[in-house]
C-alpha cells in the first residue's frame, strides 16, 4: 500500500506540473537529463501477443507509462491502444493519450518518448533497436537479442556509441530459483561442474510455407523488412482473433527455431552460471545423425561440456557436477542429493546481480544510467550461444569458435553464417 501511495504521488505530481499530461524528459533538460521525480515515457514497437503481456506488467511499475504504439498491422495497432489504455486505468496511472504509429521511425521520431520497447520478430530486432538508440532511446529489446551474432555486436557497439541502457528480456535473471541456481553453481555447492544438459526445442529450419492473401489491415512488405520477400502466411504473422504464438519463431528467415527461441532463456542461465557473460563455447559438435534435432555438444574452453538434450523435464536445465545434480525450470529447482537445494548461501558467498523484477530493474537502470540485469553484452553473448547452435546444426560438421575475436577457426563457410543477406535498404 505505501508503495502505491508513493507511486501515485510521483505520478499526481506529474501530471499537476504538466497540467494535464506527463511530463516528457526534454521539457525538464537536455538529451540524458532525468530528474528524480520524472515518469519514463514508453512506446512499444510491436503490438502482437507479447507485447500486450509487456504492456500490463509495465504499467504495474513505478514511474512509467506507455504512450505510445507501432505495427504494420492496424487491427493488432487499435486493440493494443485500448488494451494499454485500459491497463494504465487499472493500475492508478493519469489518463494519458496513447499515440499510435504504422512506421517505427515516427515513434523514434517523437520527443516525448524517452524509451521503446521491442517485441517485434527477431529479424528486426537489431535495425530498430540501433535505430532507437541513435534516436536518443534507452531500450528493452526482447529475447533471443539479435537474429545473427555480427547484428548483436553492432548492438553492443551502438549502446556504447550513442550512451543508451539496454535491456535484453531474458527475465529468467529475475527469477529467484534462477538466481539460487546460479549462486548455487558459481560456488560450488555441487562440486566441479562436468557436464550441462539444456532441454529447449528444435534448431531453425528454412520456411517453406505457402503463400496465402495478404490481410488488408496488414503491410506485409513492412513485416517481411530486410528479411527475404516471400508471400504471406497466417502462420508467420497470425492475424489478431488467432490468439496464438505465431510460427516465424521456427524459421531461420525470422527466427532462430524453439532453439533460439527458449534457448535464449536456458542457454543464458547457463551462461550465468558458469561465469561465462563475456564469452562463450569454443568447440561444437554437432550429432552425427544429419536429421538430429537433439545431441549438439557445445565445449567451454574450461572443458566443460554443455548439451542440447531431452532429459524429460521439458524446457530446463540439468548442471552435473562432482556432488551431484541441480535440476532448474519455471516449475523446479531440485537436486540429488536433495541436500544439495537445500543449502543457504552464506554471506560470504559469491553473489550474482539481484533483481526480482526484471522490467522495474530497467526503468531504474535509465534512471540512474547503470547497467541492467541482462545488458546488450550479456543478451549478444547469450544469442550468440543460441546461433551458434543453430549455424552447427546448419552444417552438421564439427566447428572451432573464438568467443574473443568472434569468428570461427578458418572455416569460410561458417563465418559467412555469422550474418545473412538483407534486402534493401534494410541493413543494418
Amino acid at each position: 500500500m505505501i508503495k502505491m501511495q508513493r507511486r501515485r504521488f510521483i505520478l499526481d505530481s506529474a501530471k499537476c506540473a504538466a497540467g494535464t499530461f506527463i511530463v516528457p524528459r526534454h521539457v525538464l533538460g537536455g538529451p540524458g537529463y532525468t530528474a528524480p521525480s520524472d515518469i519514463i515515457t514508453l512506446g512499444v514497437i510491436g503490438t502482437g501477443k507479447q507485447s500486450r503481456g509487456l504492456a500490463s506488467r509495465f504499467a504495474k511499475q513505478d514511474q512509467c507509462i506507455i504512450l505510445a504504439g507501432c505495427d504494420v498491422d492496424s487491427r493488432k495497432l487499435s486493440f493494443f491502444k485500448d488494451h494499454v489504455i485500459k491497463v494504465n486505468a487499472e493500475s492508478g496511472l493519469p489518463k494519458s493519450p496513447v499515440s499510435i504509429f504504422s512506421d517505427y521511425r515516427e515513434l523514434l521520431a517523437s520527443p516525448d518518448i524517452d524509451a521503446v520497447i521491442i517485441a517485434t520478430p527477431d529479424h528486426w530486432h537489431a535495425k530498430m533497436s540501433i535505430d532507437a538508440m541513435k534516436a536518443g532511446k534507452d531500450v528493452y529489446c526482447e529475447k533471443p537479442l539479435a537474429h545473427t551474432i555480427v547484428e548483436g555486436r553492432a548492438m553492443v557497439k551502438a549502446t556504447a556509441k550513442y550512451k543508451r541502457v539496454l535491456q535484453t528480456g531474458s527475465m529468467q535473471r529475475s527469477n529467484e530459483r534462477f538466481r539460487f541456481a546460479a549462486e548455487l553453481v558459481r560456488n560450488g555447492y555441487i562440486g566441479d561442474i562436468q557436464k550441462v544438459l539444456v532441454s529447449v526445442g528444435d534448431p531453425a529450419v528454412h520456411c517453406n510455407l505457402a503463400s496465402e492473401p495478404t490481410p488488408m489491415t496488414l503491410d506485409w512488405d513492412q513485416w517481411l523488412g530486410p528479411a527475404p520477400e516471400r508471400g504471406y502466411h497466417p502462420g508467420i504473422a497470425p492475424p489478431l482473433e488467432e490468439d496464438v504464438w505465431a510460427q516465424w519463431r521456427q524459421y531461420r528467415e525470422y527466427g532462430g527455431g524453439i532453439l533460439s527461441d527458449w534457448g535464449a532463456h536456458m542457454f543464458d542461465i547457463v551462461q550465468w552460471a558458469l561465469d561465462m557473460d563475456a564469452s562463450g563455447p569454443v568447440l561444437l559438435i554437432p550429432p552425427s545423425d544429419p536429421l538430429a534435432k537433439r545431441g549438439l555438444k557445445m565445449i567451454y574452453d574450461n572443458g566443460i561440456e554443455m548439451v542440447h538434450e531431452d532429459f524429460g523435464r521439458g524446457w530446463a536445465v540439468r548442471f552435473i557436477g562432482s556432488k551431484g545434480r541441480l535440476d532448474v525450470s519455471r516449475s523446479f529447482l531440485d537436486s540429488d542429493p536433495v541436500e544439495l537445494s537445500e543449502i543457504k548461501i552464506g554471506p560470504n558467498d559469491n553473489k550474482v546481480y539481484h533483481s526480482d523484477n526484471h522490467y522495474q530493474d530497467w526503468i531504474s537502470a535509465i534512471k540512474n544510467r547503470t547497467q541492467p540485469i541482462c545488458d546488450v553484452e550479456t543478451g549478444h553473448r547469450s544469442s550468440s550461444v543460441c546461433n551458434l547452435a543453430n549455424i552447427a546444426y546448419q552444417m552438421r560438421k564439427p566447428i572451432r569458435w573464438d568467443p574473443v575475436k568472434e569468428k570461427f577457426a578458418k572455416d569460410k563457410q561458417a563465418n559467412a553464417l555469422r550474418t545473412k543477406e538483407y534486402r534493401k535498404p534494410y541493413k543494418t
